[in-house]
């Protein structure tokens, strides 16, 4: 019985300590919007995306002209000629709403792509960093419900980042 209890006290206390020190976790989130180059790709897309939204509002303006213009000369216009101005209008607001439906989705598959670019250029240092210090396990900071701060390394992977990738290429 005593023999037994000791085993099982030792292989716990063994267990315990073969884990206790070797669970890390990484806020990705905060490495792709903080470290240098991924706040760099996200200006770029912010500006990117300001460009194009820029650009339709005043496409949108256009229109809107356009409709009071043609709204305004209904009176004058014959039957057919209205129809005509208005079925081309309709054409344009349509032609106008995929437009940017497209430069949006284009922007949004960008800031994937960069992200995915951004994370495979992580994953070396992070997993040099684990070598390093010895550590089996990082996990992502979403995946963790409760955790000593202590076991962060987000702080660390940041300024690595920061030294070893320059920037991240965008399309």
């Amino acid at each position: 019985m005593k023999k037994s209890i000791f085993i099982i006290t030792f292989l716990l206390f063994c267990l315990q300590n073969a884990y206790a020190d070797s669970a890390y976790f990484i806020d990705f989130n905060k490495v792709l919007n903080s470290s240098k180059p991924g706040a760099g790709a996200q200006k770029k897309l912010k500006d990117k995306l300001k460009a194009e939204s820029d650009k339709f509002n005043k496409l949108e303006q256009d229109i809107r002209k356009q409709e009071s213009e043609i709204i305004s000369q209904k009176k004058t216009l014959s039957a057919e000629e209205y129809k005509k101005k208005v079925q081309d209008l309709r054409k344009k607001v349509a032609k106008t709403q995929k437009e940017k439906q497209d430069a949006f989705n284009n922007i949004a598959k960008s800031r994937s792509a960069a992200k995915q670019s951004l994370l495979k250029a992580v994953s070396p240092i992070v997993k040099k960093y684990m070598e390093e210090n010895n550590i089996r396990l990082v996990m992502d900071k979403k995946s963790v419900v409760l955790g000593d701060m202590s076991l962060e390394i987000t702080d660390q992977i940041i300024s690595i980042v920061n030294k070893e990738v320059s920037s991240i290429k965008i399309n």
